[in-house]
């Protein structure tokens, strides 16, 4: 495995020569032509698109934009779930010196409007009717938008609106443009390696997003560095269902394959990922903690309902796959791994994989270790929408479980003397949208402060510990980061998320939210009576449950660390709810203010 601690990126920052991602997008789609770049389902099934597609819609869309009124330097905003059109728009509006803003689909219209005057985009791409109605819900509050483009006619087509337009009345604009290719090449070229590439906000744990502006210097490096660590080769398929307004997902969909040619495959909808990603089988796949816990707990469950000796040969498999996974392959192994360990990774998707990341959040390191005994070389990195996406991670054949790994090539970082991360380089971003003094607090003597915590091993690997403001500092003066308990917590199938309290109090407690599918099947197994989700989680059965799992999680920590009580939170939460974020992580303090009653039961 080579040394890449050492490397330097290019001095300015290039990719194969090219200083811009627009740039060396408009290359790379006249070189690779005809060869696919996208695939997509219609009808049930897979349709491919080449790169000359994506150039020439993009083309489109730029030029239809400007003459609209697009100025340079402007943001798009665009509300969709993930498709090409996406990316056509994405890149077509960075192509023409527009700033490309995502909008999740799960926010509501209120946060729409906040998003849309925030950035004062010009202009908002919608998928469907269902994304439309929010606009018409605040049409009265969003002044700076010129007009709105919607993607699919479906429910609208007899649907009127002076400030609306179809995505395919845009294309017809943009293609009637007098010496059009001519034109888009010319605002390409224009484009500057300081120009904010793309407007990523923040998720709103801390308070009201902020856009962090990310420019085509940041992305070049990310797509160097990358190349380093986590090599994407040109016949990779990969799996894009993370939502495109987030970095890590822009960065795996967007930017890496610009780079190396991959082709990137769209998940129909969220609902239907665990599908699509035995369909694709990708060679490299990336997600959040949530999924990796959700297919463990899946199999798990299938564990369960096996007869006696299936039960018996998936642990004499995951045993073998464990020791193998160390080193210390058996005699037996080949035999474990051919009949069963293969068998389950065609099963979720992951017969074909070559490594698979995690990151935007804590996972527990006993996942890691279960997915590498059933074959799957799953990579913890670190990183933030400040850091323009990964700040570290680790690689095939150096996988420090329980670390996020070593910085990238040509960063540096550094812990602050109260335990803050703090990283320097060409990943962190020009600073946040109109916020100059939010800016000035985050970036000091050229320093991001992260606000996470952690510690950098004598081997150089960084291991998160928490958040600044998630301290727990004890009644008895004993300062607790919840990080890692909550993190063991969720390893259990049965447990969803979970938030640890005891700030300037005796001990600790917690609110755990269930996992409802695999509750259910054991109260369906169990015969336990519920008629709702309180139900459910009111049954004594179930708190014996989760108590049983707190206590195992308890065995682990010394007396001032273990949990005293617990709660469930009784009412399902989806991103569409305040106490979540678009990706699924938990807002400690809404948490906290909103369950205040559980929590003072605890006390």
């Amino acid at each position: 495995m080579k040394d890449f601690q050492d490397l330097t990126p290019p001095s300015p920052i290039t990719f194969e020569g090219h200083d811009t991602v627009v740039k060396l997008w408009a290359a790379k789609c006249k070189e690779r032509g005809s060869a696919t770049a996208h695939r997509e389902k219609d009808f049930g099934i897979w349709q491919a698109y080449s790169w000359t597609d994506w150039y020439d819609r993009s083309q489109a869309i730029g030029l239809g934009l400007l003459e609209m009124g697009l100025t340079r330097g402007t943001p798009v905003s665009i509300l969709s779930e993930d498709n090409k059109e996406w990316l056509y728009c994405d890149l077509a509006v960075a192509a023409v010196g527009g700033i490309p803003s995502g909008v999740y689909t799960t926010d509501s219209a209120s946060q729409l409007e906040y998003l849309v005057n925030d950035s004062e985009s010009a202009f908002l791409f919608v998928e469907n009717d269902e994304q439309l109605d929010k606009y018409l819900e605040v049409q009265d509050r969003v002044p700076s938008l010129i007009k709105v483009i919607v993607f699919d006619k479906k429910g609208l087509r007899a649907f009127s609106h002076p400030k609306v337009m179809f995505l395919d009345d845009l294309y017809a604009l943009g293609e009637g443009v007098s010496d059009g290719p001519r034109k888009f090449i010319a605002e390409i070229e224009k484009s500057q390696p300081e120009d904010t590439r793309m407007l990523i906000y923040t998720s709103g744990t801390t308070g009201p997003p902020k856009g962090a502006m990310i420019s085509h210097e940041n992305m070049l490096f990310q797509m160097w560095s990358g190349q380093q660590v986590l090599t994407v080769d040109p016949k990779d398929e990969q799996l894009c269902f993370l939502p495109l307004c987030h970095v890590l997902e822009r960065i795996v969909s967007v930017e890496y394959p610009i780079a190396v040619g991959s082709t990137v495959n769209f998940a129909e909808s969220p609902d239907t990922v665990f599908d699509n990603l035995r369909e694709v089988s990708p060679h490299i796949f990336t997600a959040v903690p949530r999924v990796w816990e959700k297919i463990y707990s899946r199999i798990m469950i299938l564990r369960s309902e096996a007869t006696p000796f299936g039960r018996w040969a998936f642990d004499k498999a995951l045993a073998s796959g464990a020791a193998a996974a160390e080193g210390k392959a058996g005699a037996m192994h080949w035999f474990w791994d051919y009949f069963v360990l293969r068998n389950l990774r065609q099963l979720i998707g992951m017969d074909r994989n070559r490594r698979s990341t995690t990151g935007a959040a804590p996972i527990s390191p006993q996942l890691i270790e279960w997915y590498a005994s059933i074959g799957v070389t799953l990579l913890e990195g670190y990183g933030m929408t400040e850091t323009s996406g990964v700040a570290s991670v680790n690689m095939i054949g150096d996988n420090r479980i329980g670390t996020v790994g070593p910085k990238l090539p040509g960063t540096e970082l550094r812990i602050a003397d109260n335990g803050e991360i703090c990283v320097k380089g060409p990943n962190v971003f020009k600073g946040y949208w109109r916020k100059p003094e939010k800016t000035a607090e985050d970036i000091r003597d050229g320093w991001l402060h992260t606000g996470d915590v952690g510690r950098i091993g004598n081997d150089g690997a960084l291991t998160i510990t928490g958040r600044v403001k998630d301290i727990i500092i004890t009644a008895g003066g004993k300062n607790i980061t919840p990080a890692e308990i909550e993190s063991r917590l969720k390893f259990s199938p049965y447990v969803s998320d979970a938030v640890v309290i005891g700030d300037r109090r005796k001990y600790l407690t917690v609110l755990i939210m269930i996992d409802q599918e695999n509750v259910e099947k054991f109260a369906q197994d169990h015969q336990v009576p519920f008629s709702d989700f309180a139900s459910l989680c009111a049954a004594p059965e179930v708190v014996e449950l989760i108590g049983t799992v707190v206590t195992e999680v308890n065995k682990d920590f010394a007396n001032v660390e273990q949990i005293k009580y617990f709660r469930l939170i009784d009412v399902l939460l989806t991103a569409e709810d305040d106490e979540l974020t678009p990706t699924m992580k938990l807002k400690r303090a809404f948490v906290e203010k909103k369950h205040a009653d559980l929590i003072e039961q605890m006390y």
